[in-house]
């Protein structure tokens, strides 16, 4: 569930950042890198790739959610891209050509709280029913 959820989230987040008014200078966006000056709800910089990768990401969360070890290789490994994705927006430079999504500081540490998020939602959610006494979750 927490795949698909989150794959939901993703899918909803790439569509507006195609929506011009939820996403701020709109007109200003680029297919890539840096000069896209377009800011989905004003505060995290986007680009077409930027949309299209969150939008990647979603059909991949809903689409591996069919299975436990789907949704988990989903969530860990997802959020290891994610944690990747800050680190390089921490190292990158923001009018750097080599920061070609692009992303800015609201958008690194957005990847790292998903980053974070992700792969503890990975690791704690299992397919066993907790046990009377246990204190564990069913899922």
């Amino acid at each position: 569930m927490a795949a698909f959820v989150l794959g939901i989230i993703f899918l909803l987040i790439g569509i507006l950042g195609f929506i011009p008014g939820i996403t701020t200078n709109y007109g200003a966006m680029k297919f890539a890198g840096h000069h896209s000056d377009a800011n989905l709800l004003g505060l995290f910089q986007v680009s077409v790739l930027h949309n299209i990768v969150h939008l990647l990401f979603g059909i991949a969360g809903v689409t591996l959610a069919r299975s436990w070890n789907g949704a988990r290789n989903f969530l860990i490994w997802g959020g290891v891209i994610y944690l990747l994705l800050w680190i390089y927006g921490l190292l990158v430079g923001r009018n750097s050509p080599a920061n070609f999504i692009p992303l800015n500081t609201p958008d690194n540490w957005l990847h790292f709280l998903l980053g974070i998020v992700m792969i503890g939602l990975g690791f704690a959610l299992s397919r066993r029913t907790s046990r009377p006494g246990r204190g564990s979750f069913p899922i």
